[in-house]
């Protein structure tokens, strides 16, 4: 008598945020790599609320478990405008991309939550985490770039027992690459909450919403830009 084997279906751990980048990559990944558990932090960043909840909405309309995790130290160290009552970079501040980069900059914050996520893979034997990282803001955030993707690969092989595998399915894509991915595959773009500030809707000017609108403006996209910044 012949028996089938049964394969273990692989599942995965996605870093969700609540913006374009994680939502996409959630919708892209959700089915192939079975996507069940998303993971949002919460280190006092000045959208935190919003993140939150639109994460939440992200997750029900997925079916995947949601958790969030607090940092009070990561804000208590960090002292650039994504936390502080410091003034976000917008318009004109944000033509020195280096300066600007900065001043959103938490430190090591991918990396940390790379390896929470670890943490989880190894204890519930997860196969993948997901991680937003993009060809876009890999110019100026290194911790979104192949190499740091790779790194952490590296690192994983030595601190985990499962060995869990970082994906980072938007690695070779722009904004308007990841729009248009979001478009293609029915993604709720309207679910997204991209923007910095947090408190009241996307706020139009700050570096990820302009991020947003330009992609959304790039694709022809009218009808969520009106949904998204009114």
């Amino acid at each position: 008598m012949n028996m089938k084997v049964k394969m273990k279906m692989a599942k995965s751990i996605i870093l969700l945020s609540g913006g374009l980048d994680s939502l996409v990559s959630l919708g892209l990944t959700k089915k192939e790599l079975n996507v069940t558990l998303a993971l949002t932090f919460d280190y006092g960043q000045k959208s935190a609320k919003d993140e939150i909840e639109a994460s939440a909405k992200i997750c029900d309309y997925y079916n995947v478990e949601h958790k969030v995790i607090k940092l009070d130290f990561l804000k208590e160290i960090t002292n650039t405008a994504l936390v502080s009552e410091d003034k976000l970079p917008s318009g004109d501040d944000l033509k020195d991309e280096v300066q600007s980069a900065k001043s959103v900059w938490v430190p090591n914050r991918n990396g940390l939550f790379l390896n929470i996520a670890g943490c989880y893979a190894d204890s519930y034997n997860f196969d993948n985490i997901i991680i937003g990282a993009n060809k876009e803001e890999a110019q100026t955030f290194s911790d979104n770039s192949k190499e740091f993707v790779d790194a952490v690969n590296e690192e994983f092989k030595y601190s985990t027992m499962n060995r869990a595998k970082v994906v980072a399915p938007l690695l070779n894509s722009d904004k308007n690459d990841i729009v248009m991915l979001a478009l293609s595959n029915d993604i709720p773009l309207e679910l997204t909450m991209s923007c910095y500030m947090g408190g009241s809707g996307h706020c139009g000017i700050c570096e990820s919403c302009v991020r947003l609108k330009h992609a959304l403006e790039a694709n022809n996209a009218q009808d969520y830009i009106k949904k998204i910044f009114g």
